[in-house]
Formats: C-alpha cells, sequence, structure tokens
C-alpha cells in the first residue's frame, strides 16, 4: 500500500505498526517527495523492532513489514522533547537553569533538535527548516521573538492543518506584543526581533492550542502584562505547565 506522508507522519506510524498483526506481509510505500517529520517515522520502526515486530526497509521510502505481531519487552520512555522546548526556552530567556533529569543530548526524538537553537536564540540563522520539528516551531518562533535578527521559518506548511492554524496563529499572536514582530509569507512564519521597548502587554488567544498557549507564555516570561486565554488548553499534552512554571518562581494570577 502507498501513503502521502506529506501531511502527516503519523499515518504511516499507524500503517506500520497495524500490518504487523496481520496474516500476510505488507509493504508500505511513501508516496510524494514532501515526509513530514521523517524522524518519527524511523522512531516508530525502532519501537516496532524493540518488541518483536519484523520490519524491513528497502531505501528510505518503503518497508516490508513481516506478520506475527508483537511480544512484551521493557522499553524505557523517554520524557517528551516537544514539552521540553518549553522548559530549555524557559531556562534560556532568564538565564537560570532546569533540571529536566534527561539532558538534550540524550533525547532521540527530532523535537530535540530544537535545543541548540534554543539555547543560541539570541544568535538563530537567518533561516530555519521547521519540517522535522515541527512542533517545536513554536517554541522557536517566541524565542526568536527576542533575538538579534530576524528569522525565516520555512517547511511549516503543515502547522495550518494541526489544532489550529498555527503560522497564523503565532503571526497574530507575536505582533499583539509588538506591531508587525511575527508576519506570514506564504507558509513561512518570519520573526522580525523587536528593541525591548518596542514591546507591550497583550491579552493572547490560544485558539483552544496547547502550544500556542505554552509557547506565547514565554513570551510573558520577557514582556510584563501578558495574559493567556483559556490556559486550561495545555492539558492536552503538559497538564501541570503552569504548576511547573510556578513552582519555577514564575509570578502568574488567574483572572475570572
Amino acid at each position: 500500500m502507498s501513503v502521502d506522508a506529506g501531511l502527516s507522519s503519523q499515518y504511516v506510524s499507524a500503517l506500520l505498526m497495524l500490518a504487523a498483526c496481520g496474516a500476510h506481509p505488507v509493504r508500505v510505500v511513501l508516496r510524494g517527495d514532501a515526509i513530514g517529520a521523517r524522524g518519527y517515522i524511523d522512531l516508530t520502526v525502532a519501537a516496532m523492532r524493540r518488541f518483536g515486530g519484523v520490519v524491513e526497509a528497502e531505501g528510505g521510502s518503503a518497508w516490508v513489514v513481516q506478520p506475527g505481531g508483537y511480544r512484551a519487552a521493557e522499553l524505557h520512555v523517554e520524557p517528551d522533547a516537544s514539552a521540553a522546548t518549553y522548559l530549555w526556552a524557559a531556562e534560556a530567556l532568564t538565564g537560570g537553569a532546569i533540571d529536566l533529569g534527561v539532558a538534550a543530548g540524550d533525547f532521540t526524538q527530532p523535537d530535540a533538535a530544537a535545543y541548540p537553537l534554543i539555547r543560541d536564540f539570541r544568535h538563530l540563522p537567518p533561516v530555519i527548516d521547521g519540517s522535522q520539528m515541527q512542533d517545536a516551531v513554536p517554541t522557536l518562533a517566541a524565542v526568536a521573538a527576542f533575538g538579534a535578527a530576524p528569522v525565516r521559518f520555512t517547511g511549516i506548511g503543515n502547522l495550518r492543518v494541526k489544532e489550529c492554524d498555527r503560522v497564523h496563529a503565532m503571526a497574530t499572536e507575536l505582533s499583539r506584543l509588538s506591531p508587525g514582530l511575527a508576519v506570514e509569507d506564504g507558509d513561512d512564519l518570519v520573526v522580525t526581533p523587536a528593541p525591548r521597548e518596542g514591546f507591550r502587554a497583550a491579552r493572547i488567544e490560544t485558539y483552544g492550542d496547547h502550544r500556542i498557549a505554552m509557547s506565547m507564555a514565554l513570551a510573558g516570561l520577557m514582556v510584563p502584562g501578558v495574559t493567556i486565554l483559556d490556559p486550561g488548553c495545555v492539558a492536552k499534552t503538559y497538564p501541570d505547565y503552569w504548576r511547573d512554571l510556578g513552582r519555577l518562581g514564575v509570578e502568574m494570577r488567574a483572572e475570572g
């Protein structure tokens, strides 16, 4: 069977995992040139093999999965790298130190590639390809607002079909803090840092999207008076986010 992975690698991962439980070998072939978050397909194959699945790669765009199912095995599950980006960013923006219990270099998830960029957020490259670390792009966009030079995020068209249109959301909400701080250019997001005096307090729409809420909260570490609307949407992936920020010394208060 063939599948277009341009929109999301999750379709490919689902087919691969299910194929091992069938009665006959299944060949899964990627269709199209664009592969969203390819690293997560590799993680899926590695996990299948760890649990006894037999998967044979054919080049870089096809796999043959043998029937036979899975067997029980012990597996160390590393923390969520996408969630870790918010704490890495909080650490970098404030100049603090946060011990997550796992070194950034020990993560195998693609979003961990954002770590060195976050650490050097004041000197980001002019162009960042976010195609293989899509969930980290809102975090990177938030810290880019406090860097030294404009940054263009490319390869992020898929962010338009997440919980919300994240390209539009980040452009809109960052610009509430300073007009023109972020703009859409096709499917790219361009963030142009503003001087400190150019920022202002703002009420931030989250569109019910946990990543918009958590990323824009990072801006609140740098800009006084930021209000995050619908903060409860973070429960989807990080229900203790606000509690953890409070434990780190961030001053917050609930409205309403």
